[in-house]
């Protein structure tokens, strides 16, 4: 099984410029779908096949398929990345394609192999490329799921699979992230919890996520941040973005991975990035009562959140069922815009890519 040849492109469609150009106005994040996507089914008789790239459209599978009863479900999520001289670029994604891996390893279902992961994002990349917006920090999002559609009931692991890789163009994750935004600490529910499906990325993570996210809306707030589930005092992550605390001596620090965080590759990208720059950056336990305390002294100066749809989002105020404090001076921080824009520069084109993260399409 070779790259390059896997997903066939004979059935892929343009569309006329006019169209495309309207519907990428100011598109909301994930309300705009590129012309095509990539597809591949699996079955344990024939393995991998029929990878091609098809048209953007609804899909058709039984009522009974084991994803609707049982949720053995994975996904992903990268970007295409317009570049200054006008090419075009995937940030890091290997990263992506191995922890796909992983992630079809802890839901008992059959890993994609990382070449074709590699050659589905990169054909459709290609084939839709005119769909890459050119803004700075606009990017064509990628999104591969794969999922079990066998027909059939019973608690197992599904022998057939379907996987899709859909494109959509975007902007900024959040309407006014660049100012900061709000959290509420979640003392009620949790995202994971030990031996669980933490550090997979499987929708169950995130409709666990949502009752919380729900109540910080209640709240007022942007975003719920969870705890640990056994003891509710380490911070672990927000509801789909880890997250970065930075101290006033200039350190910066991250709950460290354990099973129950999503090991994300903006986070792996940033600690390597803040070494570079010659930033102290660590992974240790941090509680929300030492936050809150350091908050209100000074001595913790600025927290962002990053991810891939994210990137880096100042975090500003922090809300309790008991108390709330503010960030520093309640915006973005300056080691919080250097890294922002350090990594903005790479995944542009902008700066010398020294890790060898740019996968260049064109």
């Amino acid at each position: 099984m070779t790259t390059q040849n896997f997903f066939s492109t004979q059935h892929s469609i343009q569309v006329a410029t006019d169209v495309r150009e309207a519907a990428m106005q100011n598109p909301g994040f994930g309300s705009v779908f590129s012309a095509n996507m990539a597809s591949a089914r699996y079955t344990t008789a024939d393995g991998w096949h029929d990878g091609k790239i098809v048209p953007y459209a609804p899909l058709s599978i039984a009522p009974s398929a084991l994803v609707f009863h049982y949720a053995q479900e994975i996904f992903e999520g990268l970007k295409v990345y317009s570049l200054e001289d006008g090419g075009f670029s995937l940030f890091r994604p290997d990263a992506n394609a191995r922890r796909f891996v992983k992630s079809a390893e802890r839901l008992a279902m059959a890993p994609l192999p990382v070449e074709l992961f590699l050659e589905s994002v990169e054909k459709l990349a290609k084939t839709d490329k005119d769909w890459i917006p050119k803004a700075r920090g606009s990017s064509l999002y990628l999104r591969p799921v794969m999922f079990a559609n066998q027909a059939a009931l019973g608690v197992k692991p599904g022998s057939e699979y379907a996987y899709y890789v859909l494109a959509c163009p975007v902007g900024d994750y959040f309407k006014d992230g660049n100012s900061g935004i709000s959290l509420w600490v979640s003392e009620n529910y949790s995202r994971a919890g030990i031996g669980g499906t933490g550090e997979a990325k499987c929708g169950g993570n995130y409709a666990a996520s949502l009752a919380a996210q729900a109540e910080a809306q209640r709240q007022g707030c942007d975003q719920v941040v969870f705890l640990d589930s056994r003891d509710k005092t380490w911070v672990e992550e927000l509801g789909g973005m880890n997250i970065f605390f930075i101290f006033k001596d200039g350190t910066i620090q991250t709950p460290p991975l354990g099973g129950t965080i999503l090991p994300g590759v903006t986070r792996d990208s940033l600690l390597t990035l803040a070494k570079s720059l010659g930033i102290e950056a660590r992974e240790e336990p941090y509680s929300i009562e030492q936050w809150e305390a350091d908050a209100r002294s000074g001595k913790l100066t600025e927290v962002f959140a990053c991810g891939t749809a994210a990137v880096i989002t100042p975090i500003r105020h922090i809300k309790r069922a008991k108390s709330e404090f503010t960030i520093g001076e309640g915006q973005a921080g300056k080691i919080t815009l250097l890294l922002k824009n350090a990594l903005l520069d790479i995944q542009q084109g902008r700066a010398e890519d020294k890790f060898g993260w740019v996968k260049r399409l064109g």
